[in-house]
């Protein structure tokens, strides 16, 4: 099991109510992302997971290819290789830390590579596995890595991780009518505000599935909307003709990454928690209740 951490602490935050530790800092998007791991791990009882780190939300490489890219989420640039900062509530950005340090008293791995995002690493671990691969998300890019002959599914949390998804080739082609593996170019088309991603001006999901299902992929419908004596008809192919500039670069910065150089790790889901002491130290000094408990007992079986 493979967890998008970002996505996962974000919905803690904004889904559980506030909770503050005894100095006054917020531990609402703490505790509940520890619970939520507690009913995933509970649910699937998975023999290894990783919470996958942003370590940079922002790729450079993404920017230079589509300046648009996240662009409306930066609150301030940095020179040099430092990420951008990422526009976030100061009160969940005070518990990214004390995230890390609990998943560090529990033992569980986390897994994060210098110039690229969760989604990269999430990629990369679900490509080639020698296991079946859940990947739990609120993150519609991800279901370009769904496949049931390689044994990946996302596990959709858009409407809650006690409501979420089962995604497999069945529902993405029920949701969407493309393949998963046609889903980078459907996106891309399609376009995505939340990733500034602008799409292609007047083409939405309806139009892209019909492309696809017609011409197989974007390489094949950029072929088709040069092609005079082409079937596609006049509208979306002035459409297609117009973005070309776009549809060029933006398949790349769509397409997770998926042959990324990670750091030796374990991700074998312990059976208790790594420093006891350490933890209920933790727990203590930021006021976590039962949380903590609750996962030690799930992980004990």
């Amino acid at each position: 099991m493979v967890l998008d951490s970002a996505s996962m602490y974000f919905r803690a935050f904004f889904g559980v109510p506030e909770v503050l530790a005894p100095d006054g800092t917020p531990v609402n998007a703490v505790r509940g992302f520890l619970d939520f791991i507690s009913r995933l791990v509970a649910d699937y009882r998975p023999t290894h997971l990783v919470c996958a780190w942003d370590n940079d939300w922002r790729p450079q490489w993404r920017v230079d290819l589509l300046p648009s890219y996240k662009a409306h989420r930066v609150l301030a640039e940095r020179p040099g290789p430092k990420p951008d900062i990422e526009e976030v509530p100061d009160p969940l950005d005070r518990q990214v830390p004390i995230i890390l340090e609990v998943l560090d008293a529990f033992g569980i791995c986390v897994v994060g590579a210098d110039g690229y995002e969760a989604d990269d690493v999430i990629g990369t671990l679900a490509t080639g596995s020698p296991m079946p691969v859940d990947v739990v998300t609120g993150d519609r890019d991800l279901f370009q890595l769904v496949s049931d002959r390689d044994g990946v599914r996302v596990l959709y949390i858009a409407r809650g991780v006690g409501n979420h998804e089962r995604v497999t080739d069945e529902w993405v082609v029920g949701k969407y009518s493309v393949l998963p593996s046609q889903y980078v170019d459907f996106s891309t088309m399609r376009g995505d505000a939340s990733d500034g991603l602008p799409g292609v001006p007047g083409v939405g999901e309806k139009t892209a599935a019909s492309l696809l299902l017609r011409f197989g992929d974007l390489e094949g419908i950029v072929a088709a909307a040069a092609d005079p004596d082409s079937e596609m008809s006049p509208s979306p192919r002035r459409r297609i003709l117009d973005a070309a500039d776009y549809l060029e670069v933006a398949p790349t910065v769509v397409q997770v990454a998926r042959h990324i150089d990670l750091a030796p790790f374990d991700a074998t889901l312990p059976a208790q928690p790594r420093d006891p002491a350490l933890l209920a130290e933790l727990s203590e000094r930021w006021g976590l209740g039962s949380a903590p408990g609750r996962l030690t007992a799930v992980l004990a079986g």
